[in-house]
């Protein structure tokens, strides 16, 4: 009874500093998305009045060219820190995400995720995409909400390093596993990568390609990679340079019961 009595003490213990941390974490997310958001407000709101003054005061030639460049630099890294903000609160979200799993249709879902994606793209560039994503429902016991996060990043990649192919082709597909689990990948044709370079490329912030050849501030695979943890999924992530990439999820069976 005294080794119950210490182990439920220790149990308790243990929550407390768990609900510390936890409460800790919400006070940094609260920081990341107010105080630190002040700032950048001010240098994107001064940056323009500052073009203003330059031009009001006659800054000609070479000067005002370099002037120029300077402020575009700020500028240009003052919205990728915005990204970069909302990509860090995002991922907040998702790791403080606690809702009951419930049965999805993966193949539904994509659908409708494409069908956002290609609304907010150019008419000539979405019809230039060749997209397989299969017809039979395809079902998955998960959080909807952080499914449909994951897909979107996992989509939305495909899409971004592919629009280069001549057609793009982006598909998905999905087999039963031997232990009624269930895997399914996402597959683009675009530029690809280097292989032994895969696992970095879920690092928060971290990208495959240089800044200059692609938007985003690499938050797409480490938001897919959270999803993942929390449903106890494994993925990977396998591409060559000029053939494409490979995404795999082995997504776990549905709890007995």
């Amino acid at each position: 009874m005294n080794d119950l009595s210490q182990a439920l003490a220790l149990l308790a213990r243990r929550e407390q500093e768990l609900a510390a941390l936890h409460a800790g974490h919400e006070d940094w997310v609260r920081a990341v998305s107010h105080d630190l958001r002040a700032p950048l407000r001010h240098i994107t709101s001064y940056a323009p009045l500052l073009r203003e003054t330059l031009h009001g005061a006659g800054l000609q030639g070479v000067d005002a060219q370099e002037a120029e460049q300077f402020l575009g630099v700020m500028e240009q890294a003052a919205r990728r820190l915005g990204s970069m903000l909302d990509g860090t609160l995002l991922m907040a979200r998702v790791l403080r995400q606690r809702q009951p799993l419930h049965s999805v249709d993966l193949a539904q879902m994509a659908a409708e995720v494409r069908d956002a994606l290609l609304a907010a793209e150019p008419a000539d560039q979405g019809q230039a995409v060749q997209w397989r994503l299969p017809v039979a429902p395809v079902l998955l016991q998960a959080d909807p909400d952080l499914l449909r996060q994951m897909l979107r990043a996992l989509l939305d990649n495909a899409l971004k390093f592919s629009r280069g192919s001549s057609p793009a082709r982006i598909e998905l597909q999905a087999q039963a596993l031997p232990d009624g689990g269930l895997r399914w990948q996402v597959q683009d044709n675009g530029v690809g990568f280097d292989g032994a370079r895969a696992a970095q490329a879920f690092g928060l912030f971290q990208r495959l390609h240089r800044e200059g050849e692609f938007d985003g501030v690499g938050v797409g695979l480490a938001l897919a990679q959270a999803v993942a943890r929390r449903h106890a999924a494994g993925l990977a992530l396998t591409g060559t340079p000029g053939q494409g990439c490979t995404v795999t999820v082995d997504w776990p069976a549905a709890p007995a019961g």
